[in-house]
């Protein structure tokens, strides 16, 4: 049954190709495989950054040798 459905589709889109102007300038199939490889490389960054993110401890501990300096000063 998807064979017929894919002919189907691809019968009913071949002449619409036809009627793209050839002077006309589109992206076409690889512009939209860099667009997603791109899309799919952010999404990991973000996974990756928000991992690295939840590791972070955003409490501040306090110097030692501030500690230290301001004990000395009267």
């Amino acid at each position: 049954m998807p064979d017929m459905s894919a002919s189907l589709a691809l019968t009913h889109l071949v002449p619409l190709a036809k009627e793209v102007d050839e002077n006309k300038v589109t992206p076409g199939v690889l512009g939209f495989i860099v667009f997603a490889v791109m899309a799919l490389a952010v999404w990991g960054l973000m996974k990756s950054m928000n991992k690295h993110m939840r590791k972070v401890d955003f409490e501040q501990t306090p110097d030692p040798a501030d500690a230290a300096a301001a004990d000395r000063k009267p």
